[in-house]
């Protein structure tokens, strides 16, 4: 571990009161942030923290070190900031997102970002699932739904919303449901990404209808073209009908009885060390998929 690390970690253990907050903080283990800290006082030569049961306090030389570390990291940044600005913007960043959100919002501006930075680099990870971004080597997320309690950096971009949706042809021949129990003289299209039981549709106060679905799919793309084209209901998130609705070519139905929206995120590692590539993307991302989550909501109503 170099020595700007170590004093990094002395600075979080110090700042978060503690070695495992600052383990969270840093998304590393208790035992390495431990180990980090014990090879700062021993090169040092001095002890730097008191260690009790129940707290971690700074000595009078680890307030003096803590003081020290703080404006050297500064530098190290500013040196960063510098030698970044001065010379081309070159290197990697890591992102991943929802795979249907990724491909309709999130590839569209990072291609932007590309054209604007020709000495960058994007690798772009397409997940239905919640991956470890310290474990995947990942710089950003976009996640949609509430965020567990996490040591990472979140910034709020706007919401989505699980809504009902069927094309105008659909709708003319066999009727408009009025209400959850509706659904159980209808067709529907499943979608086991959004529904892993896919006869059981729940709606908000614990309402579970049983449904007869007419086809089953994993992908929520498929089942946006299978309501496109007229054969039957889908459970599907805003984002994925916004443009067919703007279209005319879905409706959305039982709004009243949608679950409450979820909301979506851009979050990254809460490092003081973020480069200049990631900021800079990181911004990009944030400013058009506000912009983006904002129509979205415009568009996906009935």
């Amino acid at each position: 571990m170099d020595r700007l690390d170590t004093l990094a970690v002395f600075v979080a253990v110090a700042e978060q009161g503690g070695f495992a907050a600052a383990a969270r903080l840093l998304q590393r283990s208790p035992a390495a942030v431990t180990r980090a800290v014990a090879d700062l006082e021993d090169r040092l030569k001095v002890r730097l923290l008191q260690r009790t049961t129940r707290a971690v306090s700074l000595t009078e030389a680890g307030q003096r070190a803590l003081e020290s570390a703080r404006r050297i990291l500064a530098g190290m940044e500013e040196l960063d900031a510098v030698t970044e600005d001065v010379a081309a913007l070159h290197g990697s960043v890591a992102v991943t997102a929802p795979t249907m959100f990724g491909r309709l919002h999130v590839l569209r501006l990072v291609q932007g970002f590309l054209v604007q930075h020709p000495g960058v680099a994007v690798r772009l990870m397409l997940l239905d699932r919640v991956v470890s971004l310290a474990d995947e080597g990942l710089d950003l997320a976009v996640r949609i739904g509430a965020l567990p309690d996490s040591a990472l950096r979140a910034t709020r971009l706007g919401e989505v919303q699980e809504g009902i949706y069927a094309s105008p042809a659909y709708l003319a021949a066999h009727g408009r449901p009025e209400a959850p129990r509706d659904l159980a003289g209808h067709a529907v299209i499943a979608c086991t990404a959004l529904a892993p039981v896919p006869d059981r549709w729940t709606f908000p106060g614990a309402a579970v209808v049983v449904v007869a679905p007419r086809l089953v799919v994993n992908t929520p793309d498929a089942a946006v073209d299978a309501a496109v084209a007229g054969l039957g209901l889908a459970n599907l998130v805003s984002y994925q009908a916004a443009a067919h609705v703007a279209a005319g070519r879905l409706r959305r139905v039982l709004s009243a009885h949608a679950p409450p929206p979820e909301p979506v995120h851009l979050v990254y590692a809460p490092t003081r060390h973020l480069s200049r590539r990631v900021r800079l993307l990181l911004d990009h991302l944030a400013d058009g998929l506000r912009r983006d989550c904002a129509a979205i909501a415009r568009m996906a109503t009935e």
